[in-house]
């Protein structure tokens, strides 16, 4: 019975990884038809590779490719790592505190809704242009995910879990941290993997404004340039870099919480 379960298993893993590798096959082979039948919509592959080659042999400006991509991602871990320490205080308190929560909970709602890029004419003209103005927007975009599904998972644990704590006479204390954190902390990974996603789609808007450096600086240069190859490669990068964020929060996840796994 064992032995069936796991065939079974491996079975259904084999055709989950090639149902996702035709996926991508067939999103290619799409995308090469559209771009042999009006070459003028879409580059052609051999094109995009030339324009990719080049970003390296004869950078815009002198700066490579990757010094792009190190600017970007710069902006967002600085800009995600303030969002996720605050935004998880942040949301532990006002989800822990029925009193925080009816002071600042409400305040939050009423700027939750505002979407991060609508702060950026108001940052700018506050702060200017320069570096701290693209981390701020970023701060807001990434900080709201991380306090909303933080607050939850601390206001939504399950009641069996902290009346047992009160029966075994647990205080307060020992309730928040052996008992609401943990529960907790799946809620808090969601919001971090939303945070990631949100951080560069507002470092893209942010740097396609105003920088000299950054992928959504490049994807601006191409736009103005009607240089579709490197609006496409600058997009992939971001998708790849975000990709690979994400990934590697749910590694983590499944090492801080396995039960969950």
């Amino acid at each position: 019975m064992f032995t069936a379960n796991k065939k079974k298993s491996i079975l259904y893993r084999l055709l989950m990884m090639v149902l996702s590798v035709s996926s991508v096959i067939l999103l290619l082979a799409a995308y090469r038809a559209v771009a042999l039948a009006n070459p003028l919509l879409l580059p052609s592959f051999d094109q995009i590779g030339e324009r990719f080659v080049k970003l390296f042999t004869t950078p815009i400006k002198g700066v490579p490719l990757t010094a792009h991509v190190i600017a970007s991602l710069r902006r967002v871990l600085i800009a995600m790592g303030f969002a996720w320490v605050l935004g998880i205080l942040f949301g532990f308190s006002i989800g822990w505190s029925r009193t925080l929560n009816a002071i600042f909970g409400t305040i939050f709602e009423l700027f939750r809704p505002i979407p991060p890029i609508a702060w950026i004419p108001i940052v700018i003209m506050w702060f200017g242009v320069g570096e701290f103005p693209k981390e701020l927007i970023v701060f807001i975009g990434s900080v709201i995910p991380v306090v909303v599904n933080t607050r939850s998972g601390v206001m939504y644990v399950e009641k069996q879990y902290t009346d047992v704590a009160r029966a075994f006479g647990a205080s307060r204390f020992q309730m928040l941290k052996e008992v609401v954190l943990p529960s907790a902390i799946p809620s808090i990974f969601a919001g971090l993997r939303t945070s990631v996603s949100t951080g560069w789609t507002v470092v893209l808007a942010a740097e396609m404004l105003a920088a000299d450096r950054g992928v959504g600086a490049l994807v601006m240069r191409g736009w103005m340039g009607n240089d579709m190859a490197l609006v496409l490669i600058s997009i992939s990068v971001i998708a790849i870099i975000g990709a690979i964020l994400s990934f590697t929060l749910i590694k983590l996840e499944k090492v801080v919480c396995p039960w969950m796994h």
